[in-house]
């Protein structure tokens, strides 16, 4: 029995703030700290940020939490890594940053991911090289529209890196990624865990700008000295692999192999399962990456608009007079009078076009059925059950994978309020649950696989021992029934749609 806690930080940079937290032996969070930082928008579909700003965020954020902790930092052990995915990070030759980090929910390079897969030889070659169809997330089709607009940034690059490992570098001077934040760049063979030749070629750039790859739970070195001091943390503290953050996120629900299946409701909704087998994906109707745990694959689903649809509603309404005080709660009370189903009326939550279970960069949103009968609250619950019923066709499509389910574990900010939770439950027709952990995010995860790399823990499943379950929703039978009804109705109408959406889209470039 040790005196002192063995401690492991797990530093997680989202897309509006960074946060890390402290993670003791038994898995309990000692301490959190966040730091935000701007999002710039030059033109419409554009999205970046200036790495500078994340390191920023991150050593006053790594600074504050050690010093709140009982050793003021002396009891870390591991440090562990979790990002927004997709992000292109280049750096020249004096390891400068080129340019603004173009992010993941970026859309300008979508005739650049069509390029990419015409010049390979179609789809079902891009699904070959490396097991997913290619998407404007992705890091390939940022690299090849820089190649094409921005062609003396394209020539100084010396590196490449997705915003984890840009912190990493900065922590240790290592060019180095991991197998799942590998798997999300595009060029990333996933099923035999290596980057892709064909699609490097396709690209257009040499393996030696891309950084080498480890699994999750590998050390990739030592912190700086400086900053070990700077931290107060011991000088061999070291690095681990870390993940992605929406595949680092299944981890930290304690999904660890077949049974459950993780679901979060953040601004966007994620369908995510761990395997044991590299599925075959040959629709590229999810997406493939590398598990945080050796020997596994995580298997995803990510809906654009999840609880974002109720944001985006809310922030309507408070425009109306007198309704600035309007909340999400608000809205939500009255969707609670309304019956399951919404009496009819079908809402497609493609407010920021569509990844899964459609790959649909031009789809938009709309309501199906709207009638006299209809009120507010009608529209409200319309909102959340068209985001689950779109989830629960991805939740369809890993069952045809060969996916098996039994519990739903939910997280993310949505789940706070319990009527999102039963409504998942009536609309999948499975049990649901939160737990411990989940709610910390990739930064939790990112500490325990840590942890497993430091053999604090000897396997995932006694690193995840102490999760308890916090909440439990059983599906209501009579709703569930509805929801069929309902959910065969949805699933048809984005084939009924595509047209309008090509009409739209071509009206509004003309």
């Amino acid at each position: 029995m040790v005196a002192d806690k063995l401690v492991h930080l797990g530093v997680d940079l989202g897309t509006s703030s960074c946060k890390v937290v402290a993670v003791d032996q038994d898995g309990s969070v000692l301490a959190v700290a966040t730091r935000s930082y701007p999002l710039h928008s030059a033109r419409p579909g554009w999205s970046e940020q200036n790495p500078d700003d994340w390191w920023a965020a991150t050593d006053e954020a790594v600074g504050e939490v050690t010093a709140t902790l009982p050793r003021r930092g002396a009891e870390v052990v591991a440090i562990g890594l979790s990002a927004q995915m997709h992000g292109l990070v280049a750096l020249d030759d004096a390891n400068t940053v080129i340019r603004p980090s173009i992010l993941w929910n970026d859309q300008r390079c979508e005739a650049e991911c069509e390029d990419i897969t015409e010049n390979l030889g179609g789809i079902d070659a891009v699904i070959s090289a490396i097991d997913n169809r290619m998407i404007t997330g992705f890091t390939a089709g940022k690299i090849v529209w820089l190649r094409e607009h921005e062609p003396n940034n394209f020539r100084a690059i010396s590196h490449v890196l997705n915003p984890k490992d840009y912190l990493r570098w900065q922590m240790n001077g290592q060019f180095v990624t991991d197998v799942s934040d590998a798997s999300g760049t595009g060029l990333f063979d996933v099923r035999n865990r290596r980057w892709s030749t064909p699609m490097l070629n396709a690209v257009g750039i040499g393996i030696d700008v891309l950084p080498a790859v480890v699994e999750s739970t590998e050390s990739t070195g030592t912190v700086h000295a400086s900053l070990a001091a700077k931290w107060n943390i011991p000088s061999d503290v070291q690095v681990y692999g870390g993940g992605g953050d929406a595949v680092i996120q299944t981890a930290s629900m304690a999904i660890t192999g077949p049974g459950d299946i993780g679901v979060t409701l953040g601004t966007a909704g994620i369908v995510a399962a761990a395997a044991d087998f590299c599925p075959d994906n040959k629709r590229g109707t999810v997406q493939l990456s590398c598990y945080n745990l050796p020997g596994q694959w995580h298997v995803m689903g990510v809906s654009l608009s999840a609880a974002g649809g109720m944001q985006w509603l809310t922030h309507m309404l408070t425009e109306l007079p007198g309704a600035s005080g309007l909340d999400v709660t608000d809205l939500i009370a009255l969707a609670r009078d309304v019956p399951a189903g919404s009496d009819g009326l079908l809402f497609l939550p493609f407010l920021a076009g569509e990844r899964a279970p459609h790959y649909a960069p031009s789809a938009s949103a709309a309501w199906v059925g709207l009638g006299i009968r209809h009120r507010l609250g009608h529209m409200v619950r319309s909102v959340i059950e068209g985001a689950l019923l779109n989830m629960r066709e991805t939740f369809e499509t890993f069952r045809e994978l060969g996916i098996s389910c039994d519990r739903i574990i939910a997280s993310g900010g949505a789940t706070r309020d319990p009527f999102w939770l039963q409504t998942m439950a009536d609309i999948f027709g499975t049990t649901v649950v939160t737990t411990t952990g989940g709610s910390e995010g990739g930064a939790y995860g990112a500490a325990i696989i840590a942890g497993l790399g430091a053999q604090t823990w000897d396997t995932a499943e006694d690193a995840f021992r102490h999760v308890e379950v916090l909440s439990s929703f059983e599906p209501d039978r009579d709703a569930h029934r509805i929801y069929d009804s309902v959910f065969a109705a949805h699933r048809k109408l984005h084939a009924h749609f595509t047209d309008v959406y090509q009409d739209i889209e071509q009206a509004r470039r003309s």
